[in-house]
């Protein structure tokens, strides 16, 4: 049985910030995330969202913080233990929401990559390389890659990833910064990747974000979900061709097929996208941390 579809919150006298997909509420030292239910595509949000989502990316972001112990910037899930005002509707955000250390965001996704698929089989296709990082001849689309990369990106105003050079980031966070974020990028994709590989699942690639507390980098924003990854099923991968994943692919061809020009509002989501996206999410959950979704 699916929940509620929750699309926004609203939390009276406390300031917040809405993502495409979160709403994020500043409660002084610590902040509140809460994961909604929406869905975007192509820069837009979409008008009807996919029923619990954000939980699921909430409940698989805690199972990887627990697997990964990896310093993070999460404090609680327990919504009952909060500190927030009584104007909060605890029983709306439960399972979808984290109360976290106030950090100072590294500016930059540290994307990791294990395979060619993508923005990055793009730029292979048009010079041998992926933000600089000069790659065998003869690879084919979703090809395993000889090692992981790091491929930094930076956010536009428009909400796209832009791919930069690590040199680049270089010049924006600096040396030492960098270079420890691009190995413990590295070391928590290839344990993650272990892990989902035991679940039957190959970790494509995925951006893991990272702040600045107390003098350390900790990992921050969700983690290892299918809004941050890109998972396909190991039984049937083969290279030369685009994978099944497990995000919302479904969404992406539906609104490709239809007369909706990118440039206005989207239209609504079919129910039968609804559901077999959420079934999706819920599948990716189940298989990675062997538990039913409930």
């Amino acid at each position: 049985m699916t929940s509620p579809v929750v699309l926004q919150t609203e939390f009276p006298g406390l300031p917040v910030r809405r993502g495409k997909v979160r709403d994020v509420y500043d409660l002084g030292d610590a902040l509140l995330i809460v994961s909604t239910d929406r869905i975007s595509a192509f820069d837009w949000v979409l008008p009807n969202g996919i029923p619990d989502k954000g939980k699921i990316l909430t409940q698989l972001s805690l199972f990887w913080f627990r697997l990964l112990a990896e310093k993070d910037h999460l404090i609680s899930a327990d919504v009952t233990s909060m500190p927030l005002p009584d104007a909060v509707d605890r029983q709306l955000i439960d399972g979808r929401a984290m109360l976290v250390k106030k950090s100072q965001v590294v500016p930059i996704e540290c994307v990791v990559r294990g395979y060619l698929a993508g923005s990055g089989w793009k730029e292979y296709q048009a010079n041998g390389q992926v933000c600089g990082i000069a790659l065998p001849a003869g690879l084919l689309e979703s090809s395993p890659l000889p090692e992981p990369i790091f491929t930094p990106a930076t956010k536009a105003e428009s909400g796209h990833d832009l791919n930069i050079s690590f040199a680049e980031m270089v010049e924006s966070v600096g040396e030492a910064t960098s270079r420890e974020l691009r190995q413990r990028s590295i070391q928590v994709y290839q344990r993650a990747a272990q892990h989902a590989q035991r679940c039957g699942l190959i970790v494509a690639d995925t951006k893991f974000e990272w702040g600045w507390w107390q003098n350390e980098l900790i990992l921050i924003d969700e983690v290892l979900t299918p809004d941050s990854s890109r998972f396909w099923p190991a039984a049937g991968y083969a290279p030369g061709r685009g994978q099944p994943s497990y995000d919302k692919q479904f969404v992406r061809d539906w609104l490709e097929s239809t007369t909706w020009d990118k440039n206005s509002p989207p239209p609504e989501l079919p129910e039968s996208v609804v559901a077999k996206t959420r079934a999706k999410y819920v599948e990716a959950f189940e298989r990675l941390t062997g538990q039913p979704f409930a």
